[in-house]
């Protein structure tokens, strides 16, 4: 009998590979749907058949037993530093513990907290834990917080072998800004816009996609990523969009995500962030726009009318005490909802869980939204907003993009149905191999070309240099043990 173990780490195995297992998750007439004991059949890089009965012949079949044999999850934020919320997370309020640059800094120059080695790292280690999750596509963003400005091209070329390198898919992009949010002495919030700045990083941005496009077999892909809203002056957005047409690549822009977004673009323009955009003709299908928790009702109407996608957090925006109100009555309105972590770790079940949880709070009942309605999201969702419908699915012509989910693990609950299953008490951590392309990149815990214990261990000592440099752009500047209390005295 063939096993995994008898799969290369990293490589693509040659002839046709059968894959059987207790769930099989094919995609027919539109959708979903379960089979039993169903055959998984892939060559190189695509899916042959997804269902009973194959009869051609195969290199090996490989049975994974009690275990669901699923499309790949798409990730539309999917988190590439070291997750910096977790020094906020009962450390409030959030702008005065390094989240919003002081003017004390500012005026001082900012500057990069990560060397260049650094910055680079990080890009491997949450790649690596993205497929750690079953996670086999994601749109990657960083935090701007500890930067001298944006990203930089450079950052990205080494992101892309990164990426490249342990297997995973990605739409990648330097993010770039034209304007950053700015504290005072006495607390109040203002705009510092340097829009030539901004546009320099909207060209650099456009070169790297041009050099990167389709390459390493098309698991490089481009993606615009002008940071917040609020951040972006109109020029800036406008010739965004022109070269996303001109590229025909997505454009990811975080919008109606915060109360502090709110008022600002009140201040500036006195209107919302999505109003704004479409009185300048900007929202249309390529847009993916980030939290939407501070959406209104006419915001919504606009998401649907021009076809942006939602890009749905559930757990960062429930730690931050907002939620998306709702999943349930935004999908009936018409629009396009993905899903996305923006945290470590990046565990997309537990984000399902959190969304099925949060819209039938905001409900006020239990028949809001299924299992099912959230896995179509972190699936056909997320593959709708990247306008790949060979994504997400499995059926011939997909690409074997594949995870595989345990069901026999002893914190499961016995099964009826493994996606309920997985959502009610599954995580991340079921995760037992994952394909990218027909390539095995992630099985047993362990990732094509990363060393993950020797990674985790790096990205501690790498976070613990960070966090000492944090009064430098603190309001007030603190010192670290002001900023960051315990969760209990320390004896």
């Amino acid at each position: 009998m063939n096993t995994l173990d008898g799969l290369t780490l990293g490589q693509r195995p040659s002839g046709r590979t059968i894959l059987t297992a207790e769930w099989l998750l094919v995609y027919q007439n539109g959708g979903h749907h379960l089979v039993r004991n169903g055959e998984l059949v892939f060559e190189g890089a695509r899916v042959i058949h997804a269902g009973h009965g194959f009869t051609g012949d195969a290199a090996r079949r490989i049975d994974l037993g009690q275990a669901l044999i699923s499309p790949g999850l798409i990730d539309l934020d999917a988190l590439s530093d070291l997750d910096t919320y977790t020094l906020v997370m009962d450390n409030h309020p959030g702008w005065q513990k390094g989240r919003i640059w002081p003017e004390t800094y500012v005026d001082r120059g900012p500057y990069e907290m990560y060397s260049t080695e650094e910055l680079a790292f990080q890009k491997s280690f949450a790649f690596a834990t993205l497929l750690l999750n079953g996670i086999t596509t994601a749109l990657p963003v960083a935090s701007l917080y500890y930067r001298e400005w944006a990203e930089t091209v450079a950052e990205f070329d080494a992101a892309a072998e990164a990426a490249a390198a342990v297997g995973l898919r990605v739409f990648l992009g330097p993010a770039y800004r034209s304007g950053g949010t700015v504290v005072d002495a006495e607390g109040q919030f203002h705009m510092r816009f340097d829009e030539p700045r901004g546009l320099a990083g909207l060209q650099d941005a456009v070169g790297f996609i041009e050099r990167h496009q389709g390459t390493h077999g098309g698991l490089i892909n481009g993606l615009l990523a002008p940071d917040r809203v609020e951040t972006c002056t109109l020029t800036l957005l406008q010739k965004t969009m022109e070269h996303a047409d001109t590229l025909d690549c997505p454009v990811r822009l975080h919008m109606a995500q915060g109360k502090m977004e709110l008022d600002m673009l009140q201040n500036l323009y006195a209107t919302t962030g999505p109003q704004w955009l479409s009185q300048h003709r900007l929202l249309n299908r390529r847009l993916i726009a980030p939290h939407g928790t501070h959406a209104n009702e006419r915001d919504i109407d606009l998401y649907a009318e021009h076809g942006v996608t939602l890009a749905h957090s559930p757990l960062v925006s429930a730690r931050m005490g907002s939620l998306l109100r709702s999943f349930a009555k935004i999908k009936a309105r018409g629009v396009n909802i993905g899903m996305a972590t923006d945290t470590a770790p990046p565990d997309m079940w537990m984000n399902m869980l959190a969304g099925l949880i949060g819209c039938r709070l905001a409900d006020s009942t239990p028949t809001a939204a299924s299992s099912a309605d959230f896995f179509n999201a972190a699936t056909l969702g997320g593959a709708k907003a990247l306008a790949r419908d060979d994504l997400g699915r499995l059926c011939a012509g997909a690409c074997a993009d594949v995870a595989v989910f345990r069901l026999d693990d002893p914190y499961l609950t016995p099964t009826v149905d493994p996606i309920t299953s997985l959502v009610m008490g599954g995580s991340g951590k079921v995760t037992s191999a994952v394909f990218v392309d027909g390539r095995l990149v992630m099985r047993g815990g362990k990732v094509a070309g990363i060393d993950l214990a020797q990674a985790r261990a790096q990205a501690q000592a790498q976070f613990e240099r960070l966090i000492a440099k944090y009064p430098e752009r603190s309001w007030k500047h603190p010192p670290v043990e002001a900023l960051f209390a315990p969760s209990f005295p320390i004896l």
